[in-house]
């Protein structure tokens, strides 16, 4: 799975993301290509919600 899948699963707009937060979107990015995606939502459970609410794929 990809980021940009992963993104899809959790329904934010992957192009919103980037073009407005390019720091997070290259930091998240980076550490899920080393983490499983299990581990990554564990991490980042609250800041995801956040990141949805603000960019939610329509």
């Amino acid at each position: 799975m990809t980021f940009e899948d992963y993104l899809a699963v959790k329904k934010i707009d992957q192009q919103q993301f980037k073009q407005n937060e390019p720091v997070r979107y290259a930091v998240w990015k980076t550490e899920f290509e080393q983490l499983h995606p299990e581990s990554f939502t564990t991490q980042k459970k609250f800041l995801i919600n956040e990141i949805r609410r603000k960019y939610l794929m329509r």
